[in-house]
């Protein structure tokens, strides 16, 4: 059963330039239980696609398309039946830089109290974050301490747990182990791991495919405001399609084998006057005369893939 549909989504921000529409006809599904990483180039339209998910886009608007939740559409709703039933209740967020996001003057506990105040919680708040804390491997001993007390991945750690406090279906993680050196990437991943074999749906937002691996069923390639392919990870990982993912899973670097590490020549185009045709044909090795003139969407065994290569 399809548990969250994006369909031909479109967010954009508003300029002196003109409209830069940094999510363009996106769509993707994913059924219960499932987890989605996606990946992409920096400003790509990644972290936007989350935040329009959850209805908070800052100096932007979505202009069309929808989001299908549990069969309802969240895009329909009041921003306050929005904010009072689904927002962080149903869909949370770990937000890009959430080491910084937690108020400096007030202690962890306090931030956490205030979350469960404006969500109506009746129940006993100090039970609730006691649990919530330990299920990220913290303690207690962090309650009275304020956010310069903790380290990074202590932070990291309690913003997970703010986005976790009332038990969402569904958690959209922005590059929750960026600036985190490589012990405290791997508890946070296991973290992740964790929150996903107990019944919960992640998307994962972030520019290292490896990452992804660990987490994530299905996979959505960003470029230019576009989700150019999408599918299940073993097949994106072992068979890509579009030239930009197998651009980009040919830059990462090996261990064995072939170590010299590859780069995507060129720069993505303008969200303000993008290219008529394909995104990516500036810089596609592969690109032919009709990429120039109009973008496709073939079916594949598990998604779809935005390329004439496969007519």
């Amino acid at each position: 059963m399809t548990f969250i549909s994006v369909e031909n989504l479109k967010t954009g921000y508003e300029t002196e330039k003109g409209t830069v529409q940094a999510v363009d006809d996106v769509s993707f599904s994913l059924e219960n239980g499932e987890s989605i990483g996606i990946a992409g180039e920096s400003a790509c339209g990644k972290s936007t696609l989350g935040l329009s998910i959850m209805r908070i886009v800052p100096d932007g608007s979505i202009s069309s398309g929808d989001i299908i939740l549990d069969g309802k559409s969240i895009l329909k709703m009041s921003k306050s039946e929005f904010a009072k039933n689904v927002r962080w209740k149903d869909i949370s967020m770990v937000f890009q830089g959430a080491m910084n996001s937690l108020d400096p003057v007030f202690t962890v506990e306090e931030q956490f109290v205030e979350v469960l105040k404006q969500h109506r919680y009746d129940g006993d708040y100090k039970q609730k974050i006691s649990e919530i804390v330990n299920s990220v491997g913290l303690t207690q001993d962090v309650f009275k301490k304020y956010p310069h007390e903790l380290s990074g991945g202590m932070k990291q750690r309690i913003v997970i747990a703010m986005a976790l406090l009332l038990k969402p279906k569904f958690v959209i993680a922005d590059e929750p182990t960026t600036a985190l050196d490589v012990l405290v990437q791997a508890q946070i991943i296991n973290l992740l791991k964790k929150m996903k074999k107990e019944g919960m749906s992640i998307m994962l937002i972030t520019h290292d495919l490896a990452i992804i691996s660990e987490i994530a069923e299905k996979i959505g390639i960003m470029y230019a405001g576009k989700m150019i392919e999408f599918g299940s990870a073993s097949e994106i990982y072992k068979n890509p399609k579009h030239p930009y993912t197998q651009a980009l899973l040919k830059s990462i670097p090996k261990l064995r084998g072939d170590k010299v590490t590859n780069y995507i020549k060129g720069t993505p185009p303008s969200l303000i006057q993008p290219p008529q045709g394909c995104r990516f044909y500036d810089r596609c090795p592969q690109a032919m005369e009709k990429c120039k003139k109009d973008v496709p969407k073939f079916k594949t065994d598990s998604g779809y893939v935005s390329c004439w290569l496969y007519e």
